[in-house]
């Protein structure tokens, strides 16, 4: 692909609103498949929230040496778990992937590289939480790595980096409620104090 065709690309997602962060706690795996106050909490978001052009999704059940971003066109649903029902394992979630939009992140973030992968795909963190949100599996989604080298404060900084483009996140924070969508995009978040935790 030729840089020079990544504004056009962009162009091509059209305009809408800044998309607010979202901080999307999973909980238990087998909310993909069950129908609950969490479950419900979702789909709200998913109806309340502008329809995103595309998704990119920060999930800690991916850790890498490096930052990498799905950049497949068809990333593959990973049952990164055990020990749970068949029916749990029988989930797919056919989001198209956007190797345009991987790029496009690769290009915007100038603090680190970022590698471009063909082979990780959807893990549990993101399309447990992304399906309910957008059932048809019609938005494109890809999804970052965290460095497991690198420090909180890397991944904050990281994280402001990605502030420009039109985009939702979620990340893995196992709470005892549903999602939390957050007024604005990440300035609030700098007037905050937030706790990065790596791992599960």
């Amino acid at each position: 692909m030729n840089p020079g065709s990544l504004p056009r690309m962009a162009e091509s997602f059209g305009n809408t609103e800044r998309m607010p962060v979202l901080f999307l706690g999973h909980g238990n795996p087998m909310n993909a498949i069950e129908e609950n106050e969490f479950v419900d909490g979702f789909r709200k978001a998913g109806q309340e929230i502008p329809r995103p052009n595309a998704i990119l999704v920060v999930s800690a059940h991916w850790e890498t040496r490096g930052t990498l971003v799905t950049a497949m066109e068809k990333p593959p649903t990973i049952h990164d778990f055990g020990g749970f029902p068949k029916a749990l394992f029988d989930v797919q979630y056919p989001a198209p992937g956007s190797p345009e939009l991987a790029r496009e992140t690769q290009r915007i973030v100038k603090n680190t590289e970022v590698g471009l992968d063909e082979h990780w795909g959807l893990d549990h963190g993101a399309w447990s939480v992304v399906k309910h949100l957008y059932p048809d599996a019609d938005v494109p989604v890809i999804q970052m790595s965290l460095d497991y080298y690198q420090t909180p404060q890397f991944h904050y900084e990281l994280g402001r980096e990605l502030a420009p483009p039109k985009k939702g996140r979620a990340d893995h924070r196992k709470r005892k409620h549903g999602p939390q969508p957050l007024q604005g995009c990440l300035e609030p978040l700098e007037r905050q104090r937030i706790r990065l935790r790596l791992g599960n």
